[in-house]
């Protein structure tokens, strides 16, 4: 069983499933374009996320159809964050938007995020603070893509973006760790980890999602403990599993 098992697995270093990663990668980036052209003055966070997980679906359903036994869709859920809440929300003109998911094809995810604000006129640009914590992620983005490579470490990483956001005046979102993929295996850092933030060497073949959270705010992040029972009981038997409560047949009983 064991020989069978390893057998199956497939590595970062095979030419399909550099395939896999790129084909999930050119699906998010498509679904991605048709999000940011459909968010507009009017339109639901609700709408984004389900139109983004519907696209995501009939995009993977077009392709491997002849693997029936290979699994592909959505890796993580639609989530569409407006300026600094998380809610059912109608977006506005100028409103700062921030899309991300995650696609995968046999269990190798893309994922994908990005910022922006809402019905920006064409031809003018966006100031200020917006369009500073704007431009503090995406050289964070730039910094990571230069230094994410065999032989550099981790806290590289992290000094660049350090040095990026606070030569604006902010400051990367604390508790925001990136992460090792795998077929199968997502390495998401333990609370420990999180409280050390141990020393790692990037290798060759590796898989990596950068978070890039930049905050124009003094305390940018706060973790909420769930006081009432039924949500304690739900999150303690999903522990470990992202989902959505829009993917729930009834998601009543925890509102």
């Amino acid at each position: 069983m064991q020989g069978e098992d390893e057998q199956q697995e497939l590595t970062n270093a095979e030419d399909l499933v550099v395939t896999k990663y790129k084909m999930g990668g050119n699906i998010a980036n498509r679904v991605l374009r048709s999000l940011v052209e459909t968010s507009s003055s009017g339109v639901s966070v609700l709408s984004l996320c389900e139109k983004g997980d519907a696209m995501i679906m009939e995009e993977t359903g077009k392709i491997f159809k002849k693997e029936t036994e290979m699994k592909k869709g959505i890796a993580f859920p639609t989530s569409t964050s407006v300026n600094n809440c998380v809610q059912d929300y109608i977006l506005k003109e100028g409103d700062l938007v921030k899309i991300d998911f995650g696609v995968h094809m046999d269990d190798f995810i893309a994922n994908v995020a990005h910022t922006f604000v809402v019905d920006v006129a064409q031809g003018t640009q966006v100031t200020g603070r917006k369009a500073d914590v704007i431009k503090a992620a995406h050289l964070c983005a730039e910094a990571a893509q230069c230094l994410v490579k065999p032989g550099n470490q981790n806290t590289q990483v992290t000094d660049a973006w350090n040095k990026v956001a606070h030569s604006f005046n902010y400051m990367p979102i604390e508790g925001i760790l990136s992460h090792l993929w795998k077929q199968h295996v997502t390495d998401n850092p333990t609370d420990q980890q999180k409280k050390d933030h141990e020393k790692a060497e990037f290798e060759v073949y590796e898989v990596h999602a950068m978070d890039v959270l930049v905050s124009s705010g003094e305390d940018p992040s706060k973790q909420y403990g769930l006081k009432m029972k039924t949500p304690r009981a739900f999150f303690s038997e999903w522990k470990g599993v992202l989902m959505f409560l829009n993917t729930l047949e009834n998601d009543m009983t925890l509102k």
